[in-house]
């Protein structure tokens, strides 16, 4: 037993409690190794290699200095530990080896794969995206409507307008978590976007959603709104037409709004206002009722799985930090349903996130 500022623990509490505060110290470690896998292709390189990869052939097909070649066993011992390789044996006539091989983490990590999460990585793990963290306590005693202004100087969608090359990179990633959406999230809520002959995609980037919507179900028009600089230059098809404005001043209308990972993104008071534009833009015609689809995070929609909340978790934190918005639980939705002048919803839950309809 030990006392700790006049309280008594045991030997085993207190190991625990190091062991605790060491990992939260440097779980960020964790992030960054998998960063620098990424950067040096190494999920794509076993996938090319065809099987599992001994130590010296994953060494030798790396564009690294050979010299530190005995570092790439200690990065690959953590992300084994993390899940992202395994090792199996390779047995070749009598000789025996030990080689990594990619789990289902890995294979979401490949550059080809349409549904990569490689480029939400790197634009997560940016600079730009970790600096602002370094003024979180600074944040909470300015006046600043963020950490990313407090550190940049301009909102994150201002910084989004005047760099192109971050402007690119996080398109890329949310058309790549979009493309994930449309895999798998369209298929299990099918049911929501049946019957619809028209949509708005509000926020929809360069529109991975909103053509894969329209190729799902051909008889739907589908309207793609953002930002000027973000829908600049691309071409629209038969079902899909691009729309640059600012989603405060004007939603076209139709059957249904999209706002998918848009509202976590504002605050209460101007999530109020654009779901108020919304249910402009889906007064009844015709004696037909439209609805706002959301495909958002509801934190605590998991809470089997603690895994799944800490994630939640850790997201509203991101959204404190670089923007100012956040996560919602049920009851914060649905305080702004109701600020907004909606007079009910229906949640359905997949995976960390879920799709909410909402009705005038």
């Amino acid at each position: 037993m030990a006392l700790l500022n006049g309280v008594e623990f045991s030997t085993q509490e207190l190991l625990d409690a190091q062991a605790h505060v060491w990992n939260q110290i440097y779980v960020f470690m964790n992030s960054m190794s998998l960063k620098c896998a990424i950067q040096l292709g190494i999920p794509d390189i076993i996938h090319k290699f065809g099987k599992p990869m001994t130590l010296s052939q994953l060494v030798d097909a790396l564009p690294i200095n050979k010299q530190k070649a005995d570092s790439v066993h200690r990065l690959m011992r953590v992300l084994v530990h993390s899940k992202f390789f395994v090792k199996v044996n390779i047995v070749d006539g009598d000789s025996k080896n030990e080689g990594y091989w990619l789990t289902p983490a890995s294979h979401l990590l490949l550059r080809d794969e349409p549904m990569s999460m490689a480029p939400l990585a790197l634009a997560m793990l940016d600079p730009i995206l970790i600096d602002p963290w370094h003024h979180v306590s600074e944040w909470f005693q300015n006046e600043s409507s963020s950490a990313f202004v407090t550190k940049h100087g301009m909102t994150f969608w201002e910084y989004a307008g005047i760099e192109p090359k971050w402007n690119q990179l996080f398109n890329d990633a949310m058309a790549r978590d979009a493309q994930f959406f449309v895999s798998v999230g369209i298929k299990e809520c099918k049911q929501v976007f049946e019957g619809l002959n028209s949509m708005v995609d509000v926020g929809g980037g360069t529109g991975t959603t909103a053509k894969a919507i329209a190729d799902t179900f051909p008889g739907m028009k589908c309207t793609v709104l953002d930002l000027p600089h973000v829908v600049d230059g691309l071409q629209g098809t038969e079902n899909v037409t691009y729309i640059g404005g600012d989603m405060f001043k004007f939603i076209p209308p139709a059957d249904a709004i999209l706002l998918k990972l848009v509202l976590h993104g504002w605050s209460d008071e101007e999530c109020v206002k654009l779901l108020e534009k919304c249910k402009e833009s889906i007064t009844p015609s015709k004696g037909k009722v439209g609805k706002v689809i959301i495909v958002d995070i509801v934190v605590g929609d998991n809470k089997e799985d603690h895994k799944a909340t800490e994630t939640q978790l850790v997201l509203d934190m991101l959204m404190m930090a670089n923007v100012p918005g956040k996560e919602r639980t049920e009851e914060d939705w649905a305080k702004l349903f109701f600020a907004a002048g909606f007079t009910s919803y229906k949640i359905t839950t997949f995976g960390l996130k879920s799709v909410i309809e909402v009705f005038p």
